[in-house]
């Protein structure tokens, strides 16, 4: 799920569907694909698998989507195989037509529904109900949304699989491998903490600035520096400080470690650093990323309090702005322990 502007007629559905790319942060396949519209213009996207348990999928797709309260929604079903098959078509209409119940129910009138074979230049699209109207899809490359998109510094993946690499654990045995190594850290970061919990804290903290740089300038962090960042994670006040960092000058930085670390740390101490990954993107109004982040920590963790709070602000559209107000506690934390975060950064008008 994820929210933008408009920057389309949203009643044009070549233009719609070329959008979409831009918004889900990767062109999609074998999907629906339903979006909010409120005030005429674009809310909340969600996409769902097709699938046959799609059927019974529908009232939890049309709860999420009703959460932010909108006024109408549009389907859009994306089927390379079955997007010119008349049987095919009959399936979608009732698929449809349930959703379109399912919303009512909830206040959301189904304004239309459409399928198409690939969301591409050259993508052929019509109406789900017959009603005669079809065409070619827009380049999606010329959206609007896509130019939003660069702007906003997302990158734009081919297919929701190399979104998901992004976090996804590069080398299963050498992650299983640390596991050892950060329960030795633990130990001695458990003493040292006792010893002095601020001094603990603070190194800590300024440890994982300090790499995030040194990550930015492409150098390589040992399984020990891996490990003891791993450990520090699982400090709840070291990992608020860190949420902060998501609104500084830094924020890149910062992001690009949480994604090492979620690519090579194990369970469950990967957790933290995805929803640290996830904060960072939705704060900066990258929902995709913060999606599938939040995806893999629930996965992992289904009772991760603040994963499960980013999940439902998320998926409830709460806009990106909203987010970065808790940061605010990072920062007054790390007054306290004394220790200098970067400066924060201003946000322009497509980064929230």
């Amino acid at each position: 799920m994820t929210t933008h502007r408009p920057d389309f007629e949203l009643s044009r559905p070549a233009a719609l569907i070329a959008a979409l790319p831009a918004v889900l942060g990767f062109v999609p396949e074998k999907s629906l694909v339903l979006v909010s519209v409120d005030d005429g213009e674009l809310g909340c996207v969600l996409r769902v698998d097709l699938g046959e348990d799609l059927a019974d999928r529908i009232a939890h797709l049309a709860e999420v989507a009703a959460a932010a309260e909108p006024a109408a929604a549009i389907a859009v079903i994306v089927d390379a195989d079955g997007a010119h098959c008349p049987g095919c078509n009959e399936e979608y209409r009732q698929l449809c037509d349930v959703l379109s119940e399912a919303l009512a129910e909830r206040g959301v009138q189904l304004w239309a529904a459409h399928v198409v074979d690939r969301v591409a230049l050259g993508g052929r699209w019509h109406c789900v109900d017959g009603c005669g109207s079809g065409g070619c899809v827009d380049d999606p490359s010329a959206s609007p949304l896509a130019a939003a998109a660069v702007l906003d510094g997302r990158r734009l993946y081919p297919r929701r699989a190399d979104l998901q690499a992004v976090i996804s654990v590069e080398d299963p045995s050498r992650s299983a491998e640390l596991a050892g190594a950060v329960e030795q850290q633990a130990v001695r970061r458990r003493s040292a903490h006792r010893a002095d919990p601020d001094l603990c804290s603070r190194r800590d903290v300024e440890n994982a600035i300090a790499a995030a740089a040194r990550v930015a300038r492409g150098q390589f962090l040992s399984d020990a520096e891996l490990a003891e960042l791993g450990c520090a994670l699982s400090d709840v006040e070291v990992r608020d400080v860190l949420y902060a960092l998501a609104v500084g000058e830094s924020a890149g930085e910062a992001e690009t470690l949480w994604a090492l670390l979620a690519r090579a740390l194990p369970p469950p101490w990967r957790v933290e650093a995805l929803v640290l990954l996830a904060f960072s993107a939705y704060a900066r109004g990258d929902g995709p990323l913060a999606g599938v982040s939040l995806e893999a920590a629930l996965r992992c963790e289904p009772d991760h309090r603040m994963a499960g709070m980013l999940d439902t602000a998320l998926q409830s559209g709460l806009r990106p702005e909203r987010i970065r107000e808790l940061a605010a506690t990072g920062y007054r934390l790390a007054k306290r322990l004394g220790v200098r975060l970067p400066p924060r950064r201003a946000f322009g008008r497509r980064a929230g």
